[in-house]
């Protein structure tokens, strides 16, 4: 039994970290203390108000916890790791959970290519971003290896030079084929250092030099070359006019302001590398009611700079925040040199600050109105289907479909709906087992008896774990389940559920004589529905959606099954001698018409193999 009063008696005046947890169990908030007995105790004094949110906090806390710590940096640490794994209720949290793209040169190699990444590595390659957008990096890395013929292989070089052919780049004049040495380490390093320098912000180089070659093959007549030379120049200009110079010290900073209103809040970043505007991002975060942007910028700064993996020398915020001392001593920490948090009065860096604030309010505005709009098309429209069905709520929702032609290759897909968005990640797909043939009733039952039966075992595998918290995507039962048919689809799938004792609402999606749904059947009675209402709408999305990913699958597997050759069938000829028969004779008529010796002298072929091949066209 928890004492409240004999428990704050222990609390330690020592930094740590504290837990709260509510009547279930769950955990509702994480914080952290210099000193716990006396942060923990204000909770629970009648005179300490930290406003709304805290207050109904509070009420729901059944017992705490804490964990001590030799600093309030570990302090820090902890609370910051805490959060992230249990996504308290009553912290300010993130609503997103973005990763950012890094243009990655791998210096440490013989010889460099330029990749794509969302991760830092200590693995001796110089890192460029982070960028916002995954698209302008991914036009980046073609654009540099496209001007200065950069290899894109995966090969181990020298240590595979000359063990295979040089690739397709090589003969479009993409590369220069540093796997075959055409091109010696210095001269192809040196290219390697132009696109540093590019990726720098130098851009007049290449500028000066495109232009030269592009006057050059226009003179000779070369037109096409002209025309490539063009392209690239104009290619370079959309990237380096990106790039807007914002100061002259050449430093990487962040810029972050924010706006909020009772309920929500924007926070955004400004991204400058090298003294230049690289990208910038807003951020959706949960909370509380007359809570202050100081204290918002806080926990932001702190989820933020837990999660990502760049961290710059210098960040600038619109507000004073808690802990300025201890943050700059842990977000040094985790770069390996001084970070320095400011709150800049005037000068361009207020300006800066100001522009990002202002973003801020006009992102918060319009997301707001998108918000309502979306919450029409996704809450609204599972709440106007509950009305209709008479239910009280419906929060998640499971649709099936199968998909065959002429009983070939037989599939059903389930896709799963929650607060009427798509949940892909529990999407099913099934690949029928005991059915063959055109029939859908057989193969509905297949799969709706596997999907529950699977989910059963699943929540008993997990009770007598004692995991009650943990949900896979079977166990977890929806409120509804929607069949792509009327009467029949339905009366299979309450069959199913009587037959394993279970009790979930079926409701069938009727269609009229075009294949348009019309209404609804549900308890033996077809409902009507309004065309023009979102709760229509939204079956509509989940009708199409479960017929797309039960083809998709199905369409998968024809694939997979028509990629099949002849050669194949002869016992003895594997993927590499098919290949190399097809390589040389390039159609099976050919392979028909060879004589055993000819066959022989194939790439990895022998007289045994040879002699099958022959046999297999030869033989009535």
């Amino acid at each position: 039994m928890f004492e409240l009063e004999e428990e704050l008696r222990k609390l330690p005046d020592q930094p740590g970290v504290y837990i709260m947890h509510d009547a279930g169990d769950a955990i509702i908030y994480v914080g952290k203390a210099l000193s716990l007995r006396k942060r923990v105790r204000q909770y629970f004094q009648p005179s300490h108000d930290e406003g709304i949110k805290k207050k109904q906090m509070v009420e729901h806390i059944a017992r705490f916890e804490y964990i001590v710590t030799d600093s309030e940096l570990e302090a820090l640490v902890l609370e910051c790791n805490l959060i992230k794994e249990h996504r308290p209720k009553y912290n300010t949290m993130l609503r997103d959970d973005k990763t950012y793209p890094y243009i990655r040169v791998t210096v440490g190699e013989d010889y460099p290519r330029i990749l794509f990444s969302r991760q830092i590595k200590k693995d001796h390659s110089r890192y460029f971003g982070p960028y916002t957008s995954a698209g302008a990096v991914k036009d980046t890395i073609e654009l540099l290896n496209k001007v200065y013929k950069i290899r894109t292989c995966s090969r181990k070089l020298p240590k595979d030079m000359k063990k295979e052919r040089p690739c397709l780049n090589y003969h479009i004049h993409q590369c220069m084929a540093p796997c075959q040495g055409l091109i010696g380490k210095e001269d192809y390093r040196r290219q390697v250092d132009r696109a540093l320098e590019f990726l720098n912000g130098d851009y007049a180089p290449i500028l000066r030099e495109l232009t030269e070659q592009m006057n050059a093959a226009s003179e000779a007549l070369e037109f096409e070359k002209a025309i490539e030379y063009r392209e690239l120049l104009e290619s370079v200009k959309q990237v380096a006019q990106k790039q807007k110079i914002t100061h002259m010290d050449g430093e990487d900073k962040d810029i972050i302001a924010i706006a909020n209103d009772d309920t929500d809040a924007v926070v955004q970043v400004f991204f400058i590398r090298g003294g230049k505007i690289i990208g910038r991002d807003h951020f959706h975060v949960r909370v509380g009611t007359e809570e202050e942007k100081g204290k918002i910028l806080t926990d932001f700064v702190k989820q933020f700079y837990s999660g990502t993996p760049f961290i710059p020398k210098e960040i600038m915020l619109q507000e004073p925040i808690e802990d300025i001392a201890v943050l700059e001593e842990w977000l040094s920490g985790r770069k390996g040199r001084k970070v320095t948090i400011r709150i800049p009065q005037k000068g361009l860096k207020e300006r800066l600050v100001e522009l990002a604030a202002k973003n801020a309010e006009l992102v918060l505005s319009q997301d707001k109105e998108k918000i309502k709009r979306e919450e029409g098309r996704t809450i609204g429209a599972v709440k106007e289907i509950a009305r209709l069905l008479g239910m009280a709520e419906i929060h998640r929702m499971e649709a099936y479909d199968i998909s065959n032609i002429n009983g070939f290759e037989t599939v059903g897909s389930m896709i799963v709906y929650e607060k009427g968005k798509p949940k892909r990640s529990d999407y099913r797909k099934f690949k029928l087992r005991t059915v063959t043939g055109p029939d859908d009733y057989a193969s509905m039952h297949e799969v709706l008896t596997r999907r529950f039966l699977h989910g059963i075992q699943e929540q008993q595998e997990l009770a007598e774990k004692k995991l009650a918290e943990e949900c896979g995507s079977f166990s977890r039962f929806p409120d509804l389940i929607l069949m792509d048919g009327g009467r029949g689809q339905v009366n299979i799938c309450l069959a199913v559920l009587e037959e394993l004792g279970l009790q979930i609402p079926v409701c069938g999606m009727v269609k009229d004589d075009f294949h348009r749904t019309r209404g609804l059947y549900f308890h033996n009675e077809e409902i009507p529905i309004d065309r023009h209402g979102e709760g229509f709408k939204l079956i509509t999305r989940i009708q199409d959606e479960a017929h797309r990913f039960a083809i998709e699958y199905h369409r998968s597997l024809r694939s997979k099954s028509q990629v099949h050759s002849v050669l194949d069938d002869i016992e003895g000829i594997g993927p590499t001698r098919r290949k190399a028969l097809m390589r040389r004779y390039q159609s099976l008529e050919n392979i028909r018409n060879a004589s055993v010796e000819e066959l022989a002298q194939t790439e990895s072929m022998n007289i045994q193999a040879a002699e099958k091949v022959y046999r297999f066209f030869h033989t009535e």
